[in-house]
């Protein structure tokens, strides 16, 4: 149970900090959730792909969440047409 509610701030977290940077791209605390989780399993993906470690810990889930989030919003982006 506490594994699934620090998956939720986190991703809440990175989802969040993604929507600041893609500019408008915040849709409220529940998307801002699925975004990051999402984010999470994208930039949890790539940084294997390359070899790259944030170390763990909080600091580093919100890292590969923010920038798996950043790249899910602006691929939806370019899906949509923005």
């Amino acid at each position: 149970m506490e594994g699934l509610l620090v998956a939720l701030i986190v991703g809440g977290i990175a989802g969040w900090l993604a929507g600041l940077v893609m500019k408008g791209a915040s849709q409220g605390i529940v998307l801002n959730i699925i975004i990051g989780l999402i984010g999470g399993v994208i930039g949890g993906w790539l940084f294997s792909l390359l070899g790259v470690s944030t170390g763990g810990g909080w600091a580093g889930s919100i890292v590969v969440g923010f920038v798996g989030a950043v790249i899910l919003l602006f691929l939806v982006g370019l899906i949509r047409g923005k």
